[in-house]
């Protein structure tokens, strides 16, 4: 776990580049009648040199055996205890998409859905609706009022939007109202803490305001509602790591825990691809000593089953990473927020492999291509994700000695 006294005491303001390169649930598992799993078998002969001259190892997220959240996961990566300081998906999504988030704020990630006439869920994503279709709705969402709370309704993508709640004395210990099963009907708010009894009963007023507004509609005729929280305040990239920090991702969430820690969260479009992205890190280059890069696709493919195609979302970010390897980084970091194996259509628990590519500092391993079983006898070892920003540090030369 990083020690967040000692770095901040050790941090240099100078040293070198540092990319984080993050392709979302980037483990998996052999699938059907494959041996390999996806990043086994891709066709990447740029990972697959790196992993040569570099060193692998296989990460953590949270604890052996736990499978994480996308949140706490990349709140890991980014040395912080997201155990300690657990952080609502919804106020990730207000962040993510630029909402004033206030102190005492209630925030939280909603969802169409589907509902039949016995009010049990059909579909928990309302037939993906996109943005346009989810648009006016959310906007017909924003005009309800209820009494002993402003609130506030906002588009994140497709059929995903956020609810902030703000008022004094709210407290985000809330349970999700998501069942996370078809055939079941969304469940009651229910408060965590006595404390949260009050938000409880506001949120709950909205959802029944909500049911009524959405009855006539379809596909998306009701929400759930998940990851309620409140802005826990965590030191920020600046000042604990004394780095000028960027990130650049294409989802509203990953830009919402960037922000979260204090990164300025450069300018991209939904459609971006990874080519896309790492302009995005070379038109930046010289005003940031840190980037975050953060690839989508290879988690929604794994989660939608889709083998063969999470491998070749894993190819592109391939043939796109000399762009990044011309700005010359000092550490070069490729590695997964958790693991996502096609097999099981969900995040999973298996460990990440990671690849530390750093050729004035690093050791390296005997590893002759990425992937996970290259990764099991590599030179980092298994370790919790929380230590890789310490170790990033040590390799860009940006922690002073400790003692005399």
């Amino acid at each position: 776990m990083a020690n967040h006294k000692l770095i901040r005491q050790l941090a240099r303001e100078s040293g070198g580049k540092i990319i984080l390169l993050v392709l979302d649930g980037l483990g998996g598992m052999p699938f059907e009648d494959y041996d390999e799993t996806a990043l086994e078998i891709a066709n990447t002969p740029v990972m697959d040199r790196l992993a040569r001259e570099g060193c692998l190892g296989l990460s953590h997220p949270i604890a052996r055996g736990v499978t994480p959240g996308s949140g706490p996961a990349h709140l890991s990566l980014f040395g912080y205890d997201p155990v300690q300081t657990p952080v609502g998906r919804g106020v990730l999504s207000a962040l993510g998409i630029g909402f004033d988030l206030q102190s005492g704020d209630i925030a939280a990630r909603g969802n169409f859905c589907t509902v039949d006439s016995s009010g049990k869920i059909v579909d928990r994503r309302a037939g993906r609706i996109d943005s346009d279709v989810s648009l006016p709705l959310v906007s017909k969402l924003d005009k309800i009022k209820i009494a002993g709370a402003e609130t506030y309704v906002r588009l994140v993508k497709e059929y995903r939007f956020m609810l902030a709640l703000r008022a004094d004395g709210l407290d985000g210990r809330l349970d999700d109202t998501d069942p996370q099963a078809i055939g079941k009907a969304p469940l009651p708010v229910t408060a965590l803490d006595p404390a949260a009894e009050k938000s409880a009963s506001l949120v709950q007023t909205w959802i029944n305001a909500a049911q009524i507004v959405l009855k006539d509609e379809q596909p998306a005729n009701m929400i759930t509602m998940r990851g309620f929280g409140q802005d826990p305040n965590l030191p920020k990239f600046d000042d604990l790591y004394r780095l000028r920090a960027a990130c650049v991702a294409v989802y509203p969430m990953y830009k919402g825990v960037s922000r979260l820690v204090g990164m300025e969260v450069l300018e991209t479009e939904s459609h971006y691809s990874p080519e896309d992205e790492f302009k995005v890190v070379a038109d930046n280059w010289d005003d940031f000593d840190f980037f975050f890069v953060h690839v989508k696709p290879t988690d929604s493919r794994g989660e939608d089953g889709k083998f063969l195609e999470k491998a070749q979302v894993i190819e592109s970010v391939d043939r796109a990473l000399p762009s990044l390897l011309d700005l010359k980084p000092d550490v070069l970091v490729i590695t997964g927020d958790h693991s996502t194996p096609a097999s099981l259509r969900s995040h999973s628990w298996h460990p990440v492999p990671t690849l530390m590519w750093a050729p004035d500092t690093h050791l390296p391993d005997r590893a002759q291509t990425f992937g996970e079983r290259e990764a099991q006898v590599g030179g980092l070892g298994q370790f919790s994700a929380q230590d890789l920003m310490p170790m990033i540090m040590g390799h860009a030369l940006r922690l002073d000695k400790f003692g005399a």
